[in-house]
């Protein structure tokens, strides 16, 4: 057995392998040659169809979500709210504007901010809607209840 460094097959062995399993090849417009295989197309878009709902379900729609819920708390802004900017300063809204909000940082000190960059409401203005059915039931009625004395 002789080796070549760049060899890890003997001569004699490659010899044998490609005369014993190799088969002829059919002539170029055989009619009675093998025809390979053909894949299904769709079956090579499933990968990309798979990575696109997965993308969807992952990044795409809680995004969305998360977008429309902010969409909502901004256009929900009123005249004494507690918020956050996306840059982290604290203030108390003075004034609502188209795209505009006014926000009083300290005692007489005032900034504009785009509507887009409040990040958060800390706390609402207003009166708190009642949580539970028997203060809904007693905010509603004017008879007394047997909490009443």
């Amino acid at each position: 057995m002789h080796f070549t460094p760049l060899s890890l097959i003997s001569d004699a062995h490659a010899q044998e392998a490609t005369t014993e399993t190799a088969a002829p090849a059919p002539a170029p417009g055989d009619p009675n040659a093998p025809v390979p295989p053909q894949m299904n197309p769709i079956a090579g878009l499933m990968p990309l169809i798979l990575i696109f709902a997965v993308f969807y379900f992952l990044l795409i729609r809680p995004q969305q979500k998360k977008l429309k819920e902010h969409q909502k708390l901004v256009e929900a802004l009123r005249r004494g709210d507690k918020v956050v900017t996306g840059g982290g300063i604290l203030g108390e809204v003075t004034k609502v504007e188209d795209n505009i909000v006014h926000i009083e940082i300290a005692p007489n000190t005032r900034v504009r901010v785009m509507k887009g960059t409040i990040a958060d409401v800390v706390s609402r203005t207003g009166v708190a809607e009642p949580t539970n059915d028997k203060a809904k039931k007693s905010a509603n009625s004017d008879e007394p209840t047997a909490n009443d004395n």
